[in-house]
């Protein structure tokens, strides 16, 4: 079944809508938890908390395909982008001031690293295709000889990502954290926008059987580096990838703060994998613009917004803050994810005014 040119991907929706469930779920279990001294966190608890490191990826990949699919379409200039990626760097600046518990205003986090890419946009369009993907391979490249010289952690902690007391002084100030040490920094996060942006020229072609071949090639790639920095102290010959900077390139640490090559293209090819399945999937079953999925990502920017202040700093003055067992933490993620179903489906039928998304439309047009 093909689309018609130029129609939108429901599809792509619906994977905006999973990566606002999935970083939704996240946040909620690690802000609304209580771990108990002496008691193990569910194992459940902590395998639904491991899918939310998806979300970001997803969201940084998809921007990338939006941009380049937006290109297709008449009257998608530069000024646009400019303007539309300013707009999503000033609501990443607006949830820094709303959440002070979390972020200041020297803060990098998902919505920053969207802006700023998209706002750069009209530099990547200029690129083939190899060009993006060549571009994305020296920026994760690039990354490590930065950190090395920005004596970068092997761990950051939030409140040197916040560049809070005791590191305000920290040379490089918010560029330091905007380009290496953020939460979402542009080195290495920037190249899922531009492999996003390639991936969003192979949709425009209808070229599933490239997009596979991609997914294959950068699975197989992470793999192989992972696979370097997991055998390095069992095999001799690999155990140089245990030393610095070789540590940065091939280490798979549960926590991508700061993220190594390793891990960027491990999340990389599950977000391709994803965005393969979802397509394929709707060539298969045309997906209806009401489905719930679908709704939840066309209000991802919103719900981005809003759940964040909501269980980051109102859940404080109603004694929510870490203050439920498991079973009770995930009560309130499921209540809270029915609400936004319910409510995404009913905006629908008003075009989703006056939220996150329509004010971004407006302010960018």
């Amino acid at each position: 079944m093909s689309r018609p040119a130029g129609a939108r991907l429901l599809s792509l929706d619906a994977l905006r809508g999973l990566a606002v469930f999935l970083m939704m779920e996240q946040h909620m279990g690690v802000w609304l938890y209580h771990s108990t001294a002496g008691v193990r966190t569910p194992w459940y608890l902590i395998a639904f908390n491991a899918l939310g490191g998806a979300a970001a990826p997803l969201f940084i990949t998809l921007a990338g395909v939006g941009t380049s699919l937006s290109l297709q379409r008449q009257g998608r200039g530069d000024s646009l982008l400019v303007r539309r990626g300013l707009v999503v760097l000033g609501f990443g600046y607006l949830l820094s001031a709303l959440t002070p518990s979390w972020f200041t205003l020297r803060s990098w986090f998902v919505l920053h690293m969207m802006g700023v890419a998209i706002a750069s946009a009209p530099l990547w369009r200029r690129l083939s295709t190899r060009g993006l993907f060549g571009t994305a391979a020296l920026v994760i490249a690039a990354t490590t000889p930065l950190q090395r010289w920005l004596d970068t952690p092997r761990y950051l902690i939030n409140d040197r990502m916040a560049l809070k007391e005791p590191f305000e002084a920290l040379a490089g100030g918010h560029l330091r954290v905007a380009f290496v040490e953020g939460q979402f920094p542009i080195f290495p996060w920037l190249s899922m926008f531009l492999v996003g942006m390639a991936v969003g020229r192979l949709l425009a072609k209808d070229d599933q059987e490239a997009l596979r071949k991609l997914a294959l090639g950068v699975l197989a790639l992470g793999l192989t580096l992972a696979l370097v920095g997991q055998l390095s102290p069992q095999i001799p010959v690999l155990s140089f990838a245990l030393d610095e900077p070789w540590r940065r390139l091939f280490g798979t640490p549960l926590s991508f703060f700061p993220a190594t090559a390793a891990i960027i293209l491990l999340l990389q090819s599950v977000v391709l994998w994803l965005i393969v399945i979802a397509t394929w999937f709707e060539r298969q079953v045309p997906l209806a613009k009401n489905s719930s999925m679908v709704s939840l990502g066309r209000i991802s920017l919103t719900l981005l917004l809003v759940h964040v202040v909501v269980f980051r700093e109102l859940s404080r003055p109603v004694e929510l803050w870490r203050n439920l067992d498991a079973p009770s933490a995930l009560a309130v993620i499921g209540l809270w994810t029915l609400l936004c179903t319910f409510a995404g489906r009913a905006w629908q039928r008003i075009d989703y005014r006056y939220g996150a998304e329509w004010l971004l439309r407006k302010l960018a047009r």
